[in-house]
């Protein structure tokens, strides 16, 4: 799915469960049985309402995509032509990614990169790409806006459109990335834990030193539900900053923290960076505080008895 300008912008113009709460609940299941019981019905409810969640942005994307899909790609226009659109989506490439060339491919020949778009609607981005990175792939969640987009770009074998769950990357089976890109997507993702999702996939599927780019919201946090598909949640740039060390990147750059379009720049290092252990050894010493709370309740509690 790919993004436009706030609600009058387009998909080109997004609420987390912490990953040590369930390790806080397996922790306790031997000593607090009634509170982890609870918990772990929490975490469940969680995942149905997750899957709920994803559920309607498919439902919502395709009555978009049937509507008028392009309009919902890129609102600065009802009615985009052919070549109207894919201009715009080279004006895109132009603007984000040939500009900054050398970080991208690092000394690699372009046309020998595999790149991975996230959210790639009904092609407008994606067809830029395939005129510059040899083989190129995209993933949405609409399945209406796979098909426009898979008709769109017939003629081009380089190119390969799947859609995929909306939260992660499975579809694609083992295929490696160079370089992943997504087109201002998230703005529309009610769901930190989907982003972050998203973030981790990416990384688990990039080379060793390669990128993934994407603007998130960076503004005021807004009062909207949680199931809105069109605005967002939000990031500072320290909510930014952590995702990165939580999924293994460095985030070497970012821009317009603070402003609609937060770009962030995230690196998978070639070796642990000074900032990922820096951050690993943080989470260890917070666990082992906790450990020893834990098990010094647990004792003073047998002292009791």
């Amino acid at each position: 799915m790919e993004i436009g300008k706030g609600r009058s912008g387009g998909r080109d113009g997004i609420r987390t469960h912490d990953p040590g709460v369930a390790n806080a609940v397996l922790s306790q299941l031997s000593y607090s049985p009634t509170r982890a019981e609870g918990q772990l019905q929490y975490i469940m409810m969680a995942g149905q309402d997750l899957s709920g969640q994803l559920e309607k942005m498919q439902r919502e994307w395709d009555e978009r995509a049937r509507e008028n899909a392009r309009f919902y790609v890129n609102t600065e226009r009802q009615d985009w032509t052919d070549a109207e659109f894919f201009q715009s989506g080279e004006r895109t490439v132009a603007e984000e990614i040939l500009t900054d060339m050398i970080n991208i491919c690092q000394g690699k020949d372009p046309k020998r990169m595999t790149v991975l778009e996230i959210g790639c609607g009904a092609g407008r981005v994606t067809r830029a790409l395939a005129r510059v990175f040899g083989q190129v792939y995209g993933v949405d969640i609409s399945g209406e806006m796979v098909s426009q987009a898979r008709a769109a770009l017939v003629g081009m074998p380089n190119v390969h459109i799947l859609r995929n769950n909306g939260k992660d990357l499975d579809v694609l089976g083992n295929v490696r990335f160079d370089f992943v890109f997504s087109s201002i997507v998230f703005q529309h993702i009610p769901s930190r834990e989907v982003i972050e999702s998203y973030v981790r996939a990416a990384r688990g599927r990039l080379r060793r030193g390669g990128r993934v780019t994407f603007p998130v919201p960076g503004g005021l946090a807004l009062d909207n539900p949680p199931d809105d598909t069109w605005l967002g949640v939000t990031f500072s740039e320290q909510e930014a900053r952590d995702m990165a060390l939580r999924s293994g990147f460095e985030m070497r750059y970012s821009f317009g923290a603070g402003t609609q379009y937060f770009w962030l720049w995230f690196f998978k290092p070639k070796f642990l960076s000074e900032a990922w252990r820096r951050h690993r050894e943080y989470r260890l010493r917070v666990a082992y505080r906790r450990w020893r709370g834990k098990l010094g309740r647990v004792v003073r509690g047998g002292e009791r008895t």
